[in-house]
C-alpha cells in the first residue's frame, strides 16, 4: 500500500484554526517518512482545545501560517493520491477550511478513514477510537493528540489491517475528495 497518513489538531472548533499537523508517508507498506509542523492559526485558542492536545498560543507565535506549510506539503495531494485520517471527515474538514479560509485551491485526492476501516473489521471492539483501536491491536501509542503519534498510529492500523484483511476490504472504503 501507498498512502499519506494524516493529522490536525486545531486551536478552536473552526475549520481554519488547525494549530499542527503531521504526515506520515508509507510506501510499498512500509513507513518511509514524516512531517511535523506547529502552525500559527488567525484565530483565537479556545480552552478546551488546548486542554486536549496541550498546545498553547505560545507555542505556535513563531510557527509559520497554514500557506507556508502548504508550500511544503502540498505535492503529497496530488494525483489522487490516499490520504489516511482516523476520524478522516475531521481532518478533511480542517484542510479544506485552511485551504477555504486562505483561498488555496482544493486538491483532488482520495480518502479513506481508518475509524470506518476499523468499524468494519473489529465490530467487536468497544469503541473505534483511536487510543482504543490501538490498545486492541497492541499499536503504541503514547501522547494521543500529539499530531505526529496520531498519525504514526493511523498508518500502523491500516498497515494492520492490510496484514489480517488484504487490500480488498479497504478499497471499499476509498472516497473521493
Amino acid at each position: 500500500m501507498n498512502f499519506i497518513a494524516m493529522d490536525f489538531e486545531t486551536a478552536n472548533y473552526q475549520a481554519h484554526s488547525a494549530c499542527s499537523l503531521a504526515l506520515v508517508m508509507v510506501k510499498n507498506s512500509q513507513i518511509v517518512g514524516e512531517y511535523y509542523s506547529m502552525i500559527k492559526p488567525d484565530t483565537e485558542f479556545f480552552w478546551k482545545n488546548i486542554q486536549i492536545h496541550g498546545i498553547h498560543p505560545e507555542d505556535v507565535a513563531n510557527a509559520p501560517k497554514f500557506p507556508e506549510v502548504w508550500q511544503e506539503i502540498q505535492h503529497y495531494y496530488q494525483n489522487n493520491r490516499l490520504i489516511v485520517a482516523h476520524n478522516a471527515g475531521f481532518d478533511t474538514k480542517v484542510l479544506a477550511g485552511c485551504l477555504d479560509y486562505y483561498q488555496l485551491a482544493q486538491p483532488s485526492y482520495l480518502s479513506l478513514c481508518t475509524v470506518r476501516t476499523s468499524r468494519r473489521l473489529f465490530p467487536e471492539m468497544p469503541n473505534h477510537r483511536l487510543n482504543t483501536v490501538c490498545q486492541e491491536l497492541k499499536i503504541p501509542l503514547e501522547h494521543h493528540h500529539d499530531a505526529l503519534e496520531d498519525s504514526r498510529a493511523c498508518a500502523k492500523i491500516l498497515l494492520y489491517q492490510e496484514e489480517h484483511f488484504g487490500v480488498d476490504p479497504l478499497k471499499k472504503l476509498v472516497l473521493p475528495m
